[in-house]
């Protein structure tokens, strides 16, 4: 039951308990009072019935009657022990208020009072009670579910933000206007300290890895001058390779930080999309299949000028796609496969290897980590670097595995114009 509701309930049910509660007390109170008059009236008559009886020896209009026959049995027990009392009875005569003493000749004398006024505008009293705990509980509930509902959207808008902040949206906020100040209020300014604190913090990490990459930048340069210049040998062939794998992370560095801080701008324009699988997958110097809808036994490579026109950037397009095919011979095995789907926008990269991790199925790539051993050694940037360039693009990249075995990486590009003329 969602929590408006329950507040609903609770107030609904809090006003009949206090509504039964307000009831019940009126009802004993004025049934007491009622009673306590009835009482009162009945003994009066007594002691006057009582008078009359001594100095004339009768009762006749006195009110008072002689061994009344409707007299209750508990009172006329007490009267013949020689004591004064009174008894309030419902029978069939109608409620009633009975006062009764013993007469000096042994008879009893006894005052009826009858009571059916009294106990009819209690129930009439009772009546209305109950009437106006249905009247008040009718009224109070709309406001308990409105009350409710302005308390729940606040926490959804609080839950919508904290998931926004998780998804990696630090710029989230719940609200800037001015809030009631209350538990939510606090819940809410708490989510919001958490979000700009998180929020700094980052950008600090970021732009110290920015400037620690364009730092290293001028003295690798010199670096790889330097092993350029090395005399040929086995040694200098393996300086050289490690100074190219220090080139190329410094530079995936410096493009992480320029994705993370948003610096990047996509160039969109029309283009064929077949030709620039074709330029990506060239860039890697790897082999992968490029498979066109066309290509329904999966064994033919698609015709380079196959393929749907799409609006996208194609220089950070063959960026993605050459670091899915890297990440494919890298941590999978061959075949690797460039697939477009039918619908001309779907790029899907597979290999036929162990498949990506779970870890980064559930949590996506993370920079520096290249999950299980399995999937092979590296810095774990070139997806992390995919990813970005495809929210520049505007596009989804997502990961899965193939049943039959293998990691499957699929981007699908955005729906665009693509009225403008195509330069070649």
């Amino acid at each position: 039951m969602a929590l408006r509701w329950r507040i609903a309930a609770l107030v609904a049910a809090a006003t009949c308990a206090v509504a039964a509660a307000v009831g019940v007390l009126v009802h004993h109170a004025s049934r007491d009072r009622e009673l306590s008059q009835a009482r009162d009236t009945a003994r009066t008559t007594l002691d006057r019935a009582a008078l009359i009886y001594a100095r004339t020896g009768g009762v006749q209009g006195s009110g008072a009657v002689m061994d009344a026959p409707g007299l209750p049995g508990g009172l006329r027990r007490l009267v013949e022990r020689g004591h004064q009392g009174t008894q309030f009875t419902g029978g069939p005569g109608g409620p009633a208020m009975w006062a009764a003493r013993p007469a000096p000749d042994g008879q009893v004398l006894s005052v009826h009072v009858d009571m059916n006024t009294p106990m009819r505008d209690i129930g009439a009293l009772d009546t209305n009670i109950v009437l106006a705990g249905l009247v008040t509980t009718a009224v109070v509930l709309p406001l308990g579910v409105v009350t409710a509902e302005r308390m729940s959207r606040r926490l959804r808008t609080a839950a919508a933000t904290a998931r926004r902040i998780a998804a990696g949206d630090l710029d989230a906020r719940i609200s800037a206007d001015p809030r009631p100040h209350d538990e939510i209020a606090e819940i809410s300014g708490a989510v919001d300290s958490m979000a700009a604190a998180l929020q700094e913090r980052l950008r600090g990490e970021q732009r110290f890895t920015a400037d620690v990459a364009h730092e290293l930048r001028t003295p690798l340069m010199g670096l790889v001058t330097a092993a350029e210049l090395l005399p040929p040998g086995e040694a200098a062939g393996y300086v050289r390779d490690r100074v190219r794998v220090l080139s190329t992370l410094v530079e995936d560095l410096l493009e992480i930080s320029r994705l993370d801080a948003g610096a990047e701008e996509a160039d969109l324009s029309p283009c064929p999309l077949g030709p620039v699988l074709e330029e990506a997958i060239a860039r890697t110097g790897l082999f992968a299949q490029l498979l066109t809808p066309g290509d329904d036994d999966g064994d033919r490579t698609a015709d380079a000028g196959s393929g749907a026109t799409v609006c996208t950037d194609p220089r950070r397009l063959e960026r993605i796609v050459a670091n899915l095919v890297v990440n494919a011979h890298r941590h999978g095995r061959e075949p690797v496969e460039v697939t477009v789907a039918a619908d001309g926008r779907t790029v899907t990269v597979r290999d036929h290897g162990s498949g990506f991790p779970d870890d980064l199925l559930e949590k996506g790539p993370q920079r520096f980590r290249t999950g299980v051993r399995e999937r092979g050694r590296g810095h774990g940037l070139g997806l992390t670097i995919a990813v970005g360039q495809a929210r520049v693009i505007g596009a989804a990249l997502e990961f899965g595995n193939a049943p039959n075995g293998g990691a499957v990486a699929t981007l699908r590009l955005p729906e665009g114009p693509v009225d403008r003329p195509i330069h070649d």
